[in-house]
């Protein structure tokens, strides 16, 4: 509900009990507590499944540890409240003023990258519209095949079966780590998705490494730890790489049904980011000997739109080096359902984009690639000016 301007929960937090109210964001990455999970006397953030109690004090830090003890600004912004004739009166904060500066999908410097604008197969000789940081392009192939340069805009390419676009001269080329290994990995294509978030937003998720165990219940994060361990990010040009060692749940290791290998396994998450919106994810079982590459491109269309390209890059799935249409079929519609999840968790969102003032958000150990993340885009729009 809005109080003046201002979002608010309002909520008992027992039956009989007094009305709370609160401003309506998590301090940790603003997201709405109108999609909290509650019980036990507790509000759940959906995000990270941080739990406050009726005073708005944070009580569980999940990635942290359950001897954590959550920093002095966990605390929820409580709102003046009473109960009058059947009715409830909040009180909004006179020095309410929405967090920022914010990192937007209109923002100009924008201009300065290359941005995925559609699929290869999308792009053919008949013009398309396609809308990039709020504007309006046309594209097409030529009659060699290759796409044609839009009038006012600086280069077009095409790579990894993406046609990608840059309006003004790019200060980062696209990366090459996936390049070599295409040759030897099975690929496929999810279809595009849109959400109503920023593409800094969809990068920061992507990043996000302590989300799992509460968005991605339905597929894979019931059996990921919660405390996330401590690891190290890795500074590269425009922007950075981190390796961790995960343990999960792999029921499909043909190992585990044939009483080889247990079910709790070894995993080596490689994560690769290039400002603005160019990620990549890869999966090695250090125990099965799978690996599964996963790479994520956000294109900014218009303030709150963005749409999603993943590609997968399969090898060793289920014991074999090549894995046929089944798994492979397999293996997209599960990533499908994936992102999913984290596109109902974005539709409450309200941000206008990604945060870059740190203080406007709560960082904690777990959040060091997305601290990273906040760092390198400031730091290229600074460049970009």
């Amino acid at each position: 509900m809005l109080v003046g301007r201002q979002p608010a929960v309002v909520l008992r937090f027992r039956a009989g009990g007094e009305v709370r109210a609160f401003a309506d964001h998590c301090p940790h990455r603003l997201v709405p507590l109108a999609a909290a999970g509650f019980g036990d006397g507790v509000l759940r953030c959906a995000y990270h499944g941080w739990e406050f109690d009726e005073t708005g004090a944070c009580v569980a830090l999940p990635s942290a540890g359950p001897d954590a003890t959550p920093p002095p600004r966990s605390r929820l912004q409580a709102l003046a409240v009473r109960e009058s004739g059947g009715r409830v009166l909040v009180q909004p904060d006179p020095a309410y003023a929405p967090a920022g500066p914010w990192l937007t999908n209109l923002d100009p410097a924008l201009a300065r990258a290359w941005h995925p604008i559609a699929l290869g197969t999308e792009v053919t000789t008949e013009a398309r519209e396609i809308r990039l940081l709020g504007d309006g392009w046309r594209v097409r192939r030529g009659a060699d095949g290759t796409p044609e340069l839009p009038p006012g805009a600086y280069a077009i390419t095409e790579r990894w079966g993406l046609v990608w676009l840059a309006p003004r001269e790019p200060l980062v080329e696209l990366f090459d780590d996936p390049d070599d290994e295409d040759s030897a990995y099975v690929g496929a294509w999810l279809p595009p998705a849109r959400t109503n978030v920023s593409a800094g937003i969809v990068a920061d998720n992507f990043l996000d490494v302590a989300h799992f165990p509460f968005v991605h219940v339905g597929t894979f994060g019931a059996g990921e730890a919660k405390v996330v361990d401590a690891y190290d990010v890795i500074d590269e040009p425009s922007g950075c790489r981190s390796i961790q060692v995960q343990w999960f749940d792999n029921p499909e290791d043909p190992g585990v049904r044939a009483g080889h290998r247990p079910i709790r396994q070894r995993r080596r998450a490689t994560y690769i980011y290039r400002a603005p919106f160019q990620l990549m994810l890869r999966l090695e079982e250090l125990d099965a000997g799978a690996v599964k590459t996963i790479l994520f491109f956000a294109q900014p269309e218009d303030l709150h739109s963005t749409r999603i390209y993943t590609k997968m890059l399969l090898h060793g799935i289920g014991g074999v080096q090549r894995p046929g249409p089944e798994t492979v079929a397999a293996e997209v519609a599960f990533e499908e359902a994936v992102l999913v999840e984290d596109l109902a968790l974005q539709r409450h969102m309200t941000v206008a984009g990604l945060p870059l003032e740190m203080r406007s958000e709560l960082h904690v150990r777990a959040d060091r690639l997305g601290v990273t993340l906040r760092r390198i885009l400031a730091g290229f729009l600074a460049a970009a000016c």
